[in-house]
């Protein structure tokens, strides 16, 4: 990144990382959602039309809290998501920097960017995103299994022990490794073209943001797939309809058609570039004044 330094690594980074996951999580969770109910109905007979729809429906049945059902664990869980990506980026970068120049190759940008993502699965994204995803198609369904992200995570682990939380970890690992390893490098070109080159502005959150907001537009086009899968294997039902994530490929496409793979794109879309232009325009703001106290 344009405002990550070669002196940016050790606890520190981790503590900015974590401040700047749970706000911008506040901030974007009802496109998050949106986004998951969308992939979670079945195309042959959906439950909404769109975007708007699904934001209508939500509200009238279950008021605009509805719109925030497992938000408590995804605004932690990005935090704590956050904290993975940019404590083992910028620990990763300052192991990979040039010794003369201090700069970050494009390559080694991108590698340490698939280090970030596969860390923050492993770590926190994967469990993070099975807890959003049961409750909010709990809610969905109607089935009223669980009371809240808490009372599911106590129900998972009682049924299903740990690994419950670790459903869909495959293509979780796939899609976050392919994520940062796309998004790192090319919100640093982006940003080069937006500044000019102008290596004063690299700390502007403004500038940044903009980038982050391309950025992460465009690694959704690389990712749509992985996260389709990833949300149908983390369903309430996912148990019983697939046994694994080739399987429950394989049925995506030969019951609905390659179109299933991209269901939920353009509100995924849109919270991602919202959730990745918030993050890099976040980080060196947090960065700063966390500077004056650390």
């Amino acid at each position: 990144m344009a405002f990550v330094g070669k002196k940016d690594t050790g606890l520190k980074t981790v503590v900015k990382g974590f401040l700047t996951g749970g706000t911008q999580a506040a901030i974007t969770y009802p496109t998050e959602f949106v986004k998951t109910q969308l992939q979670l109905q079945s195309k042959s007979n959906p439950e909404f039309n769109g975007i708007i729809d699904c934001f209508k429906k939500t509200i009238s049945k279950h008021g605009i809290g509805g719109c925030y059902v497992g938000a408590p664990v995804r605004i932690i869980g990005a935090g704590f998501q956050q904290m993975f990506r940019w404590g083992a980026y910028t620990n990763l970068a300052g192991l990979a920097r040039d010794p003369n120049t201090g700069k970050l190759s494009p390559v080694m940008t991108t590698l340490c960017g698939l280090g970030a993502g596969i860390t923050e699965a492993v770590c926190a994204v994967t469990p993070v995103e099975t807890l959003k995803t049961r409750v909010t198609d709990d809610q969905r369904r109607g089935t009223g299994n669980y009371k809240g992200t808490g009372d599911a995570l106590v129900k998972i682990f009682k049924s299903e022990g740990p690994m419950g939380l670790y459903r869909g970890a495959f293509p979780t690992i796939l899609k976050q490794g392919t994520n940062q390893a796309v998004r790192m490098p090319l919100q640093v070109q982006l940003m080069g073209l937006i500044t000019l080159g102008d290596t004063t502005k690299n700390q502007n959150p403004l500038y940044n943001g903009g980038a982050g907001f391309l950025a992460g537009c465009g690694s959704v086009l690389l990712t749509q797939p992985q996260d389709c899968v990833k949300s149908r294997m983390q369903g309430e039902a996912a148990k019983q309809l697939y046994s694994g994530t080739v399987d429950c490929a394989m049925k995506m496409m030969r019951n609905e058609g390659p179109a299933a793979f991209f269901a939920g794109s353009i509100p995924r879309m849109v919270q991602v570039g919202m959730t990745s232009g918030l993050s890099f325009a976040l980080f060196p703001v947090i960065s700063k004044l966390l500077n004056k106290v650390m």
